[in-house]
């Protein structure tokens, strides 16, 4: 076995976050190609290494280690054999998606778990597909106990704009315990990911607010505001959405996601931070469109500029209100 490097990079929720929790809803998700690297050799024994820490560990239980730690069992459970019986190997991941300590809020989580699987699978020479792939995340984040929808996932091992469509998580994880390894891979576990081709010709640009909150937190605050009435409007707003990048139509795109944006702040006032607020705010009287995105509550958010003098005035009013353009591409 030789030396292998794989990559996965990270992701932003354009709408549907919160609502995709509920089983059934859709979110659209673009990946963002902040990269975090694996590098898998062989080796004597099995050690495993990433940059978050100061200090690398085998498979003993480790708090700071545990995904990448998990990920491993998944993949030897993919392999029919005991953890201790694989080949041993060393595991480094480098990347962190972060900067001085604060995350970027674009799904690090997702990314190191999809990121080891994905290490593993090519080191020890399977072959996986992308839906392979993603059912064997999410799985190692269930094992876990996760609560999220898994559309992070979705997006970073499809690596392409999405419309997700989440399964029952909680009838899965149930499962867990009921069903084999194999049984649980071959079922239809009830999700749908679409890569999605847009026709819109913009600038979409991601601004990070430095103003980190923990997503499970913010979830357990604002879960309990979530409505059928919410879940309605948001999903026909999606879906909207959904049709307004297909056909190229920037009016419907500025305002289904507006109509998104209102939707998540009546969730919560907690959702949009001060600097959130700027961020949405900058994008007044400009052909363009900001809200936030994820769980909001700090981190990041998006916009999408629909001409170039727009795109410039609303960098510069990010970055009059202290907010970092993190990332940026065109749209064609």
């Amino acid at each position: 076995m030789s030396r292998i490097r794989v990559q996965t990079g990270g992701k932003l929720y354009l709408a549907g976050e919160y609502a995709v929790l509920t089983p059934g809803q859709t979110a659209i998700i673009q990946p963002i190609p902040i990269k975090m690297t694996a590098q898998v050799s062989p080796s004597s024994r099995l050690q495993l290494q990433s940059d978050m820490f100061d200090y690398a560990v085998d498979m003993t239980p480790d708090q700071g280690y545990a995904l990448i730690q998990e990920s491993v069992a998944t993949v030897a459970e993919l392999l029919e054999q005991p953890v201790a019986d694989l080949p041993p190997f060393q595991l480094s991941i480098s990347g962190k998606l972060e900067k001085d300590g604060n995350k970027f809020g674009i799904g690090s989580s997702g990314s190191v778990t999809v990121l080891t699987i994905k290490a593993l699978a090519a080191f020890y020479n399977l072959s996986i597909s992308k839906d392979q792939l993603f059912k064997l995340s999410s799985y190692t984040l269930l094992k876990l106990g996760d609560k999220g929808s898994m559309g992070d996932l979705a997006c970073i091992v499809y690596e392409e704009l999405i419309a997700y469509t989440s399964f029952d998580r909680l009838a899965l994880s149930s499962m867990l315990l009921e069903k084999s390894f194999k049984e649980l891979m071959a079922m239809d576990w009830g999700y749908e990911i679409v890569t999605l081709k847009t026709n819109l010709k913009a600038d979409f640009l991601v601004g990070w607010t430095a103003q980190p909150v923990l997503s499970s937190q913010m979830i357990r605050d604002v879960k309990s505001a979530i409505s059928v009435n919410f879940l309605d409007q948001t999903q026909q707003q999606v879906l909207s959405l959904q049709t307004a990048l297909k056909a190229g139509d920037q009016q419907m795109v500025k305002y289904s996601l507006e109509i998104i944006s209102d939707l998540l702040a009546s969730l919560s006032p907690a959702i949009y931070t001060d600097k959130l607020l700027l961020l949405k705010k900058a994008s007044q009287g400009l052909d363009a469109v900001a809200k936030s995105s994820g769980a909001g509550g700090g981190d990041c958010g998006i916009a999408l500029s629909f001409h170039p003098n727009a795109t410039r005035i609303l960098k510069k009013r990010w970055q009059e209100a202290g907010i970092t353009i993190l990332y940026q591409e065109r749209w064609e």
